[in-house]
């Protein structure tokens, strides 16, 4: 039997646990799922014969050691900033790596002993980054290959709620990471670049500059741009595209919204608040209006915010019981930031039978015999539960079957990589269509970019 660590048992893992589970007995291979919750790990696990759930701390050097020793081939699945201590032992074991995370500076460091020692370590092989890589370059790669000129790429992406799930006026619930949709747009402004000239947008403008989108059968959505656009224009090939662009989908109205959160400071994650477990969720709101001897704190977040009482826009925010004098926040010396992640989970929670929503949408724009043409790639997919969601089929699907590739000696060129040359994308998008996870594609009339779609 060959051995699989996957360290990391959270939201992400069910659908790369089960196919790995399904595969063992053909593929004789033992999965070890380790987390730092037993628990989890045993549900995931669900008593298979072909696998075992540990109890496991990425801290304890010596039990990683063992681990990662004992392994053919190790799967991070913890955050992204606890792939080092794994990657620098995965070097010194000689054992091949697979995450879905970004590279990180770190992890780009250790190219020249990964190559030395003729491992591969394949990160961005999930969603977002990973499927919209593989998705893309396999169009902008036809595209070449007929001798097209790009001039233009957009890819959105959006985890959502599907439309049979949909129960909040803010038409979203969470499908990953709480903090990560709060902290969205932190770190610096968004950049990227349109018809040759590069455009920044600061974080208290972005959710005002949305674009919007419409994906067949499924209607309207928006975007707002990612932090940075243009990093991938030299991974693409793309060094001297005009207009190149990367946002986040969510439905129409939620941007609108969330940025009213932002004008407050209630998404800062810089500094806590005194006597934060014993706050209510209105004392909460109230610690960003103005003092008012008479005035309620719902009519000085109104009044503050322009909002009308006839607005849906103020439904939404009374549907989240920011408002609530007896909810308590409970967590101590809390930043602004986890207090709204608080808030914010208590109403947009998965319910055990409700359905999420993953939503690609890619724009290519390419100029072929003195002629401008566009396509358009899109890609819906629909979770199962609250368990076998679409964030984790996505994400978990091509972790799966890339470690599988690698381990059967598919996937062989040594180096910390990404999955964007073809004879690694290819065989996993083709898979990835067994599984349900599809582009639809259509030649569309050249629009370039279109100021009509845009926000702002």
């Amino acid at each position: 039997m060959r051995n699989i660590l996957v360290i990391g048992a959270g939201r992400s893992s069910s659908s790369l646990i089960q196919y790995l589970l399904n595969k063992s007995k053909k593929e004789e291979l033992f999965i070890t799922l380790g987390d730092i919750s037993i628990e989890n790990a045993e549900e995931k696990i669900n008593n298979h014969p072909n696998g075992k759930a540990i109890l496991f701390d990425v801290f304890n050097q010596k039990q990683r050691h063992t681990e990662i020793q004992n392994a053919d081939i190790v799967v991070s699945m913890l955050p992204a900033q606890f792939h080092i201590e794994v990657a620098k032992d995965c070097v010194t074991y000689n054992k091949h790596l697979v995450t879905a995370s970004y590279i990180s500076k770190e992890m780009e460091a250790l190219q020249k002993q990964v190559i030395a020692k003729g491992l591969v370590f394949m990160n961005e092989i999930g969603l977002d980054p990973g499927i919209d890589h593989m998705s893309a370059m396999q169009v902008i790669d036809n595209i070449r290959k007929k001798g097209g000129e790009m001039l233009l790429f957009e890819s959105f992406t959006g985890g959502l709620v599907a439309p049979e799930s949909d129960t909040n006026l803010w038409n979203y619930k969470f499908t990953w990471n709480p903090r990560n949709v709060v902290l969205a747009g932190h770190g610096g402004a968004a950049k990227f670049i349109q018809e040759g000239t590069y455009k920044y947008i600061p974080y208290q403008k972005l959710f005002r500059r949305t674009e919007f989108l419409t994906i067949e059968e499924y209607g309207k959505f928006e975007a707002y741009a990612n932090r940075d656009s243009l990093k991938y224009r030299s991974v693409y090939g793309l060094d001297n595209i005009p207009t190149m662009y990367r946002g986040t989908i969510r439905k129409v109205g939620f941007s609108k919204a969330w940025n009213i959160f932002v004008q407050l400071g209630m998404t800062d994650d810089s500094y806590t608040i005194e006597n934060s477990e014993n706050m209510s969720y209105r004392d909460f709101t109230n610690l960003f209006l103005a003092y008012s001897p008479t005035d309620s704190v719902e009519l000085k977040f109104r009044l503050y915010l322009k909002i009308d009482q006839d607005d849906i826009m103020w439904d939404k925010f009374l549907e989240l019981d920011i408002f609530n004098r007896h909810k308590k926040v409970g967590i101590k010396n809390a930043t602004p930031a986890q207090i709204l992640q608080k808030i914010l989970t208590d109403k947009w929670s998965l319910q055990p039978h409700d359905k999420d929503m993953i939503v690609m949408h890619h724009k290519f724009g390419y100029l072929h015999n003195n002629k401008k043409n566009q396509i358009e790639s899109s890609m819906v997919i629909l979770g199962e539960d609250q368990t076998y969601t679409a964030m984790a089929k996505t994400v978990g699907l091509p972790v799966a079957i890339a470690t599988l590739r690698i381990l059967n000696g598919k996937i062989t060129t040594p180096g910390v990589q990404l999955p964007i040359r073809k004879e690694v994308y290819e065989p996993i998008l083709k898979e990835l269509e067994e599984h349900g996870i599809i582009f639809k594609e259509k030649k569309v009339p050249y629009l370039g970019y279109n100021p009509e779609n845009v926000v702002g």
